[in-house]
């Protein structure tokens, strides 16, 4: 795939929270330097027990080492105080297992002004895109589809998904606000972003399978935790909204 001039896309920073990752994050990090060359990269490692912080300070990747795990939603946040820290006008959730396609990273970031977006979501469940999952965690995603385009007033059709691009206005948001529960760095953030007056639109994006490691959204107990999240956000719902700065 042809590279955009950078000239065409906003400064942008791709936050990379991984823990142990040391099996994906090599291959993730080549992937963004092969087909995403013009934005930079972060990797955050979330109190990794294995090599991950290694293997990414080898690739020549600034990495963020936390002192103790804080889970998806901590090392996400981190990621965009990074991004507000040193003035990017864009930053790009991208998993560290290699689920996500770096080339698909345009088609979100273009989509922020193209569709006068704050955050664009990358589904795996949009026109057409064909994606495996695991029939429990595939319930848990339509349920949450469901209460969370309700609440956004648009519909959402892959909530869970990791993947999205944040304009300047929702990468100050986030840097102050972030969930930290399970899932709660996906579905409630939506909530979170969405009440909170950010536009969310979402673009097809072709994703690849996990290729080592585990998820444990595939069990029953990921399941229940999604019911959790289910709570949480009609508990989110009664509460005060937030207001992002202009």
């Amino acid at each position: 795939m042809e590279q955009a001039p950078t000239s065409r896309l906003p400064r942008t920073v791709v936050i990379v929270p991984a823990y142990n990752e040391a099996l994906n994050i090599e291959q993730a990090l080549d992937d963004l330097r092969r087909r995403a060359p013009w934005a930079d990269v972060v990797v955050v490692d979330d109190g990794s027990s294995d090599a991950t912080a290694r293997i990414a300070r080898a690739a020549g990747v600034p990495t963020l080492s936390l002192a103790c795990n804080l889970g998806v939603g901590g090392a996400v946040q981190t990621g965009y105080q990074y991004a507000l820290r040193h003035g990017y006008e864009a930053a790009v959730q991208f998993d560290g297992d290699g689920q996500h396609r770096a080339s698909e990273i345009e088609h979100l970031v273009s989509g922020l002004a193209a569709q006068q977006a704050d955050l664009v979501i990358g589904s795996r469940l949009a026109e057409g895109i064909r994606f495996r999952f695991h029939p429990l965690r595939f319930i848990g995603n339509r349920l949450l589809s469901a209460l969370v385009s309700r609440i956004a007033g648009r519909r959402l059709s892959d909530p869970t998904s990791g993947f999205r691009a944040a304009s300047s206005r929702a990468v100050r948001f986030f840097a102050r606000y972030y969930p930290q529960s399970y899932l709660g760095d996906t579905a409630e953030a939506l909530v979170w972003a969405s009440r909170g007056g950010l536009k969310i639109v979402e673009v097809p994006a072709r994703m690849r399978q996990r290729k080592a490691g585990t998820s444990a959204t595939g069990s029953l107990r990921g399941f229940l935790h999604t019911l959790r999240i289910v709570l949480a956000v009609l508990v989110d719902c009664l509460e005060e909204r937030i207001r992002p700065e202009p």
